[in-house]
């Protein structure tokens, strides 16, 4: 269903230093979180003075201290913060049709619909295959790109599947458990039943997995006898879909940003 890793020719750069300032002698740790949206200089101050912030791992309470935004990073109450104003994070909600690509070669409807309205070029987080609607990032930061969609680092993915027939307790538990696919084993994180008919119609299931291989969910439910009728991707690590209409594409706010980028650094780190 999904093949989240994808590589992104033409990334920009990253740590390439912009400022000056920072250059030389860097910058007041007050000042920076204040270009970055954090809060007020005077806010700022406050929340250094009381503990809150923290510089490459270390919590600064001195209000002279200087940092290089370029290679320095930030959190506050343990959340990251974003220094480089470049970057650009957007949430769409992708509708069934439309290719996870940015130019298709058969002609296909494709994400550029959604990105031209954007003065950056922003490209996709992985991808969802053209039938499934949902949750998927765009962005221009490469390397937060590269550690959500890489396989490797195994973000959780939560999924809505309208499947045929009437889901069991027994079934949610063999997904758990785990199945053999033609790819070999796979397990779901979590599973459980929203929705199922006594009869012969149609049951509601969500799956999280951190799987990225290629129409996991589909390739999961049909193997247990349900195929998919309708799939929904509602999270993405930490960001929900929320009320967001099909189709629909917003910047994250910074609450969603920070929790992004703590995700993005734990994951490197481990």
């Amino acid at each position: 269903m999904t093949n989240d890793y994808q590589e992104t020719p033409g990334t920009p750069p990253q740590g390439t230093p912009t400022n000056p300032e920072a250059a030389a002698d860097g910058v007041r740790l007050q000042k920076v979180m204040a270009s970055a949206g954090v809060a007020s200089r005077r806010v700022s101050e406050d929340m250094i003075a009381a503990g809150r912030v923290r510089v490459n791992g270390k919590v600064v309470t001195e209000l002279g201290r200087r940092i290089h935004p370029d290679s320095d990073q930030i959190m506050v109450d343990n959340i990251a913060v974003q220094l480089d104003t470049s970057r650009r994070y957007v949430m769409l909600n992708k509708p069934v049709g439309v290719v996870s690509s940015m130019q298709d070669e058969s002609g296909r409807p494709d994400l550029r619909e959604f990105t031209d309205q954007f003065e950056e070029r922003l490209f996709n987080v992985g991808r969802l295959d053209a039938m499934t609607s949902g949750l998927l990032i765009l962005t221009n930061d490469g390397d937060l790109a590269h550690v959500l969609a890489h396989p490797s680092f195994g973000v959780l993915k939560t999924y809505i599947a309208k499947v045929e027939g009437r889901v069991s307790p027994q079934t949610i538990q063999l997904l758990q458990n785990g199945i053999e696919l033609d790819d070999g084993p796979i397990a779901a994180d979590k599973a459980r039943i929203l929705t199922s008919p006594p009869g012969d119609g149609f049951s509601l299931v969500e799956l999280t997995l951190h799987s990225g291989r290629n129409r996991i969910v589909r390739r999961m439910m049909e193997a247990v006898g349900h195929p998919v009728v309708d799939l929904v991707r509602r999270q993405f690590g930490p960001l929900h879909l929320g009320t967001l209409r099909v189709g629909d594409a917003r910047d994250l706010t910074k609450v969603e940003l920070g929790q992004l980028l703590t995700v993005s650094r734990a994951e490197t780190k481990n």
